[in-house]
């Protein structure tokens, strides 16, 4: 094999090494990112919801101090909470206001998990693209999978 050929597939493989393979771990990496925080709001809807079923005003429950370290507090009002809308910042709503953010929320968070996956599709048919080529000029032959 010429040195040309040889150079191209060098050229090729740290390609996909030094750069699709990277960018493909992250874009992963972003996608489970953007699960967990849909994770988050599904879990704080479905604890909205059943406060408003279960009509309850008033309750007693645990809080994570930190190094899970819990102390008992008592929620006198729970109509109004606090929700997380980023960068540090908290809003109060009402039980209608905070289910009307969630549901954008999770719309908006929908919308990026389908761009990572739709990312992450585009870059492993980048690879598989790569590797076909790399098999080309080897003039190897073609495997099914």
């Amino acid at each position: 094999m010429d040195s040309a050929k040889q150079n191209k597939i060098r050229k090729f493989e740290e390609f996909v090494d030094r750069r699709l393979k990277p960018d493909l771990v992250h874009a992963i990496a972003q996608r489970d990112k953007v699960f967990e925080q849909q994770k988050i709001f599904s879990d704080l809807r479905r604890n909205i919801e059943n406060l408003e079923k279960n009509s309850v005003t008033s309750l007693r429950t645990l809080v994570n101090l930190g190094s899970e370290v819990y102390m008992q507090a008592d929620v006198p009002d729970t109509r109004h909470i606090f929700v997380d809308v980023g960068l540090g910042f908290h809003v109060e709503f009402t039980w209608s206001e905070a289910l009307n953010f969630i549901a954008a929320r999770e719309e908006k968070l929908s919308r990026q998990i389908e761009e990572y996956t739709s990312l992450i599709a585009s870059i492993k048919a980048q690879i598989k693209m790569v590797c076909e080529g790399i098999r080309e000029l080897l003039q190897l032959p073609v495997t099914e999978l």
